[in-house]
């Protein structure tokens, strides 16, 4: 069996992305280097137009996707996994993606409300964590987002996230 063809049948089987180490410690009989060219060549194939999915990198892995241009079509058909934010949890959850890592007293300052409770959802539903603590007196815990987080909001990495410029860009 040719590699790329195993690979495209773990993407299209796996909710989760797949990453190379991952592909490489399963899949021991073939080399590192033939690993990464497979990604590679699919990541090409189903870049091509005409094609409705998609290869990407995401998460620090690769997944199988509809492409946008698609998505409409396909919520006729599939319900989309929602993780069903609040305005509120929104609002933490940006905070928290943009200022990690960051204490709940940071949050609390920028949103001018008690953040407790976002918080305690937005670590129910793993998009943020306990990413430590600071150094300060009474050490609080500090939060940054997850892997899952970047999986959800399809970013390879949080470098990925717009800038301030952006976003003010998209409102006039």
């Amino acid at each position: 069996m040719e590699l790329k063809n195993i690979i495209e049948a773990v993407l299209f089987s796996s909710p989760r992305p797949v990453t190379v180490k991952q592909a490489a410690r399963r899949l021991s009989e073939f080399s590192l280097e033939e690993i990464e060219n497979a990604f590679r060549t699919l990541v090409a194939e189903y870049s091509e137009p005409g094609r409705s999915v998609e290869v990407a990198q995401v998460a620090g892995g690769f997944q199988m996707r509809t492409k946008v241009a698609y998505r409409d079509w396909v919520r006729r058909f599939v319900r989309e996994k929602d993780v069903g934010l609040s305005r509120p949890m929104l609002e933490t959850l940006s905070i928290i993606a943009y200022k990690q890592p960051v204490t709940k007293k940071e949050i609390d300052l920028v949103r001018g409300v008690d953040s407790a409770r976002a918080i305690k959802h937005l670590l129910e539903r793993r998009l943020v964590e306990i990413a430590g603590r600071n150094g300060e007196a009474g050490k609080r815990m500090v939060f940054g987002t997850t892997q899952r987080f970047l999986e959800v909001y399809g970013l390879k990495s949080l470098e990925d996230l717009p800038t301030y410029k952006e976003i003010e860009s998209l409102e006039g």
